[in-house]
C-alpha cells in the first residue's frame, strides 16, 4: 500500500509537472493584416482554441506590410523569432526554404491536407515537401466607384479592351473625376499594371520562356511591351495627384472616402476600403463596381487568366508542435467558412465557400475557379532581390525616369544574376 501510495504521489507530481510544462507553451503568431474586423475573428478563434488546449497560449502579433517584408530576415534570425508567419509563398517561400529557416510539416499535415485546394496547396510545397498552409485566394482587378464612374457617364461593364480603359481614364479626367488612386510609394500596387499586362499579352508561355531565358528572357518582347502599353496609360495622368507619395493603406482610405473612380487592387480591398476610410465606413456594396483586367488586342493571355495571390502561413524553424496544431485548427472548414461568410477571403478548404453570401465574394470566387492560370504576384513569384527590381523599375516608369526597354533589361539582369 505504501508503495502504491509513493507511485500515487509521483503520478500526481508528474501530472502537475506536465501540466507547468503545458502552460509555458506560448506560439507566437506573427501577422500583417490591417482589417480590424478580420482580426478580432482571428483573435476569437485563438481564445477558442486556447480554451480547448489548456496551458497553450496563442500570441498575436502585429506587423505593417511594408515593414513586415523589410524586417522579416533579420526577424527569422532571431532566437526569438515567431512560430507562424505570413506568406505570399512564390519565390520568397523558395529562399526561406534554402536558408534553412521553416519546418517542414509534411508529416504532421498528412491526411488533414486532403481538404485543401491543390494548386494552393502545391504552392507552399517545394520538392514535396509541405511547408506551409494556404488560407486565401485573390485576384486582381479594377475596383470601381458607380457614382464617380456615372458622373463621367463611363459604363465599367464596357471597360473590355486596354484602350476602353484608355478611353474611359480621358472622359473621367474631362469631368473632373480623378481616375485612378494608387499607392505608388509602396510601388509593389504599381507592379501589378505591367505584371497584368503581361499576363495578357504573353500568357503562361511568355511567362515560363522567360524563366527559362528564351527569346532574352524578362526583356524580351511581351514585357517590353507591357511597359509601353503602361507607359500609354501613364502618360494620361491618370492617378491621384502626388501618387508616388502615397502608401497603399492611404490610397485605398482614398478610394474608400469616394475620391477616385477605380483602382488596381487585389479582391481583398473590397472589404478592407471601408476600415481604412476616413470615416470607417466607406463605400457600400451597392456603390461599388468591379471590372477584371482589359484583354490586349492581339495578346496570346486567355481573358480567363489571373493575377492575384495564394497566401498563407508557414511555421519557423524549431517551433513547438503545438503551432501546427493551432495552425490545422486556424485553417480548418469551420473557421474558413466562418470568415467566408464575413467577406474577408476566398476559401481553400473544400465545402468552406458554402459560406461566401456576397455577390461581389462568389464573382471573385467563379473567376478564380475558372481560370487555368493564376499568376502569383512577381515580386513574390520572382524571389526577393528580383522582385524589388520589378518594383523599383515600374515605379520609375510610372514616374517618368526609366523607357519601358530599359525596365525590361534591369529585370532580365537581375533575373541571370540571381538564377
Amino acid at each position: 500500500m505504501r508503495l502504491l501510495g509513493k507511485l500515487g504521489l509521483a503520478a500526481v507530481a508528474c501530472l502537475l509537472w506536465a501540466n507547468v510544462a503545458a502552460a509555458d507553451t506560448t506560439v507566437k503568431w506573427l501577422h500583417i493584416e490591417a482589417n480590424p474586423a478580420q482580426v478580432k475573428i482571428w483573435e476569437e478563434v485563438a481564445r477558442v482554441y486556447e480554451a480547448s488546449h489548456p496551458g497553450v497560449k496563442v500570441e498575436m502579433q502585429f506587423l505593417e506590410n511594408e515593414a513586415y517584408k523589410a524586417k522579416l530576415p533579420t526577424i527569422l534570425q532571431s532566437k526569438d523569432r515567431p512560430n507562424i508567419i505570413y506568406s505570399w509563398a512564390g519565390g520568397v517561400l523558395k529562399t526561406q526554404i534554402e536558408a534553412g529557416v521553416l519546418d517542414d510539416i509534411t508529416d504532421q499535415v498528412k491526411g488533414y491536407s486532403d481538404s485543401l485546394t491543390p494548386a494552393a496547396l502545391a504552392a507552399f510545397t517545394s520538392n514535396g515537401r509541405v511547408y506551409g498552409l494556404p488560407i486565401a485566394l485573390s485576384q486582381v482587378g479594377f475596383l470601381c466607384n458607380k457614382e464617380l464612374m456615372a458622373k463621367a457617364k463611363v459604363d465599367p461593364a464596357g471597360i473590355k479592351t486596354w484602350d476602353d480603359l484608355l478611353a474611359a481614364v480621358k472622359t473621367l479626367k474631362a469631368a473632373g473625376v480623378t481616375p485612378i488612386v494608387v499607392g505608388g510609394a509602396d510601388k509593389w500596387p504599381l507592379h501589378f499594371y505591367w505584371t497584368h499586362l503581361a499576363v495578357r499579352i504573353g500568357g503562361k508561355a511568355a511567362f515560363d520562356a522567360a524563366l527559362r531565358g528564351d527569346n532574352g528572357g524578362f526583356a524580351a518582347e511581351t514585357f517590353q511591351k507591357s511597359g509601353e502599353l503602361f507607359k500609354q496609360l501613364v502618360d494620361l495622368q491618370p492617378f491621384q495627384n502626388g501618387f508616388l507619395g502615397f502608401k497603399n493603406p492611404q490610397a485605398v482610405g482614398y478610394f474608400g472616402d469616394g475620391k477616385a473612380a477605380m483602382t488596381l487592387a487585389i479582391s481583398t480591398v473590397y472589404h478592407l476600403q471601408r476600415a481604412l476610410a476616413a470615416d470607417k465606413v466607406g463605400l457600400s456594396e451597392d456603390k461599388i463596381c468591379w471590372f477584371d483586367f482589359p484583354v490586349v488586342a492581339g495578346g496570346k493571355g486567355a481573358p480567363t487568366d489571373t493575377l492575384g495571390g495564394i497566401t498563407g502561413w508557414l511555421i519557423t524553424k524549431g517551433s513547438p508542435k503545438e503551432a501546427v496544431d493551432f495552425l490545422k485548427y486556424f485553417v480548418s472548414k469551420d473557421v474558413q467558412t466562418r470568415l467566408a461568410a464575413g467577406n474577408f477571403i476566398i476559401p481553400v478548404v473544400q465545402g468552406a465557400d458554402a459560406g461566401l453570401n456576397n455577390s461581389f465574394m462568389k464573382l471573385i470566387a467563379a473567376n478564380l475557379a475558372k481560370s487555368n492560370y493564376h499568376q502569383n504576384f512577381y515580386d513574390q513569384s520572382l524571389g526577393p532581390s528580383v522582385g524589388r527590381v520589378v518594383n523599383d523599375v515600374t515605379a520609375e516608369i510610372a514616374g517618368g525616369s526609366m523607357s519601358p526597354q530599359d525596365a525590361a533589361k534591369a529585370i532580365e539582369a537581375a533575373w541571370k544574376q540571381g538564377n
